[in-house]
């Protein structure tokens, strides 16, 4: 009994440990799935363009996951029902000013112009230092990741890839909310449905019969289940568990797995300058998540 008891002891902390990396996994997975994805829709964009990647994206996205989920739509109220409609505006919106913005400007400087919405969040949520702390290391690299300035960019990609940042913090905040109010992936997959419906007038506008090539058919379904239905619903798992602030501060790992990507996808090389970039951006995305199971790890007061 005595020689049993330390194993047991050691081996409630290894799960407690594991079930709060748990969330952090899924996000770094979520992340890794958007920007290889984000990558293959750079190939697609010479077929389809901008805005009809967006289309073939959120469409077959929402087709996959309305077949798998298969949401039931009674029994909502009306505030359910608002957040999937503002869920869904958030995600046509993001997808929409990224790839206008990574039309004009390099796939790099796009998300580092656009992770800065989260990192804002994760400011202005926070209300430990620490935090604020880490963000600010993050939002160093995120400079440095940029070549130390964005004036010699093309104003109209820079203002797009800002705006994507905006709604990715919007995003992040109604995937919490959703997923709370919805079971499963049921919320995901209706407010897929509606940032599809949302962005097709757009990719019929653009690329009109060029949607129904079977070719490129399959690479924007190849888009879709990398880009969305698979980051979308490990995020939404995440944020059941991990705070909005922490996931924010994680986000800012995408430049980081944008480069990765773009060099393995698209031979696009990286410089020192970047590289010292991503450490920095890892080290602060690393020391949240440390600070956040240490918080967790301490016990409640009183």
């Amino acid at each position: 009994m005595v020689v049993g008891a330390p194993v047991a002891t050691g081996t409630a902390p290894a799960r407690t440990r594991a079930t709060r990396l748990g969330p952090v996994a899924l996000v770094v997975a979520g992340g890794l799935s958007v920007q290889f994805g984000s990558a293959v829709a750079v190939l697609l964009m010479p077929r389809a363009g901008a805005l009809g990647v967006v289309t073939l994206r959120l469409v077959l996205a929402a087709a996959v996951l309305l077949i798998v989920c298969r949401p039931r739509v009674r029994g909502y109220g009306r505030a359910d029902w608002g957040t999937v409609v503002a869920f869904g505006t958030a995600m046509a919106g993001m997808n929409i000013l990224f790839y206008q913005a990574a039309d004009r400007i390099p796939l790099g400087a796009a998300v580092t112009l656009e992770v800065l919405g989260p990192l804002i969040l994760s400011v202005i949520a926070s209300r430990r230092l620490m935090n604020l702390l880490w963000a600010g290391l993050a939002l160093g690299g995120v400079v440095l990741l940029s070549g130390g300035g964005f004036d010699r960019l093309d104003p109209v990609g820079a203002a797009f890839a800002l705006g994507a940042g905006a709604m990715w913090a919007t995003y992040i905040v109604f995937s919490a909310r959703t997923g709370r109010r919805f079971p499963q992936a049921d919320g995901l997959a209706l407010a897929m449905a509606f940032g599809a419906v949302l962005s097709l007038p757009f990719g019929i506008v653009e690329a009109g019969g060029k949607l129904l090539v079977p070719s490129t058919i399959g690479l924007g379904l190849a888009v879709a289940l990398m880009s969305s239905v698979l980051p979308y619903t490990l995020e939404l798992l995440a944020l059941r568990r991990l705070p909005a602030p922490t996931f924010a501060i994680l986000m800012s790992l995408e430049p980081a797995i944008a480069a990765t990507a773009g060099f393995l996808v698209l031979s696009q090389a990286l410089s020192l300058t970047d590289a010292a970039a991503i450490a920095l951006v890892i080290a602060a995305s690393m020391g949240a998540v440390r600070t956040q199971v240490k918080r967790a790890a301490l016990p409640p007061s009183g």
